[in-house]
């Protein structure tokens, strides 16, 4: 199978270490977390145009420091930002290679098919283009990452074979969601034989600090691991894994991500089955499902601080702790100058872009409920 090769955690690029509360990118402390990363014998980084400074970053922490041999280096292709024809996302591929530094791709991914997006790759004729750049060398491996329905993952990949893997969110939590749909996604990609590549399998780090109801059921399981190495263990534990991408943010998560994986071994039943209450625990909570991707910002036409007014409704919802959650929503939102919930003109911009399917006006106005009036 394609990544036979490849250890089952990969080192997920889009939240890196910012300086002092910055957009900033602490390269140093990236350097770092490379070098424990590599040294522990894993090779896989996932990055992409649109994660702002992450290939910038990458260059300088991986790319300048080590053999091009000695990893593997994926990005993406997000054509439906802002490009307007073939032309202009080629030019963001060819913007991903200067900025990697990397000479060629070793997985190279159309960003986020599904839903409108997908008509834009094939409008720009963007699968034979980037074939072309496989026949050159420029990409070793040619597939997509997907958040959208089981129905329009079978559509693509009858009608596009030649993906030859393909990147789902997979995690504990979405496994049977209506809406994600991880398990009924995952089904689809095996039915075609296509390995996969897991993101989000702590749902943005929720499933690393769980409600106290759902740690104490890992921690009575084991207390003598984290909760995020439930969360991790339970997608590098499904067939036909390419890896699973940790969207490790400091040292110490990528010291505790490493301490479980090095020698990885799947779930027993016994954990299989601890997961399973964990899910229906979790289930019972009425959370907002945001990991805080922050696609959602990028077409906001009112600059709102959307995922960050949500992880304050959530902290609300989880711990009962109207202000502390209302500090948060204070600091993170026109603390780092965006506008507020409240200010929301209810244009559906975000929900269109949402990878969650979030009703996010709606979910605005709880936030505007519970934490501004």
């Amino acid at each position: 199978m394609l990544g036979d090769d490849i250890k089952k955690l990969g080192f997920g690029l889009m939240r890196l270490p910012r300086i002092g509360g910055t957009d900033q990118i602490d390269v140093e402390q990236v350097k770092i977390m490379v070098d424990e990363f590599l040294a522990a014998g894993f090779t896989y980084f996932d990055t992409a145009w649109i994660y702002a400074g992450s290939e910038d970053a990458i260059r300088q922490a991986l790319i300048e420091r080590y053999p091009r041999e000695k990893f593997q280096l994926a990005t993406k292709n997000a054509a439906w930002a802002k490009c307007k024809s073939q032309e202009d996302a080629a030019a963001q591929y060819e913007t991903s290679l200067k900025q990697t530094g990397a000479g060629y791709f070793d997985f190279y991914l159309l960003h986020n098919l599904g839903d409108g997006r997908t008509k834009i790759f094939e409008e720009f004729n963007l699968w034979d283009y980037f074939l072309k750049e496989k026949a050159k060398g420029k990409i070793k491996h040619l597939g997509f990452s997907f958040h959208s329905t089981p129905e329009q993952l079978d559509e693509i990949l009858n009608k596009h074979p030649e993906a030859e893997f393909v990147q789902l969110q997979i995690n504990y939590a979405d496994w049977e969601n209506h809406v994600i749909k991880s398990r009924e996604c995952y089904e689809v990609a095996r039915k075609h034989n296509k390995p996969v590549i897991i993101m989000e399998p702590v749902k943005g780090g929720m499933l690393a600090n769980p409600p106290e109801s759902v740690k104490k059921i890992l921690t009575d399981a084991n207390p003598e691991v984290s909760c995020a190495s439930w969360a991790i263990k339970f997608a590098a534990s499904l067939d036909g894994v390419i890896t699973v991408l940790s969207g490790m943010s400091n040292i110490d998560q990528m010291r505790d991500n490493l301490s479980f994986m090095k020698d990885f071994t799947k779930l027993t039943d016994a954990e299989q089955n601890t997961i399973t209450k964990a899910r229906e625990e979790l289930n019972k909570i009425p959370i907002v499902p945001c990991t805080m991707c922050n696609y959602c910002a990028k077409v906001c036409p009112m600059n709102i601080g959307i995922s960050a007014s949500f992880h304050a409704l959530n902290i609300l919802t989880l711990y009962g702790d109207k202000k502390f959650a209302a500090n948060e929503e204070n600091w993170r939102v026109p603390g780092q100058g965006l506008k507020r919930a409240n200010e929301c003109i209810k244009c559906g911009a975000c929900e269109a872009a949402c990878p969650q399917h979030i009703e996010i006006r709606k979910e605005l106005e709880n936030v505007t409920e519970k934490l501004l009036s």
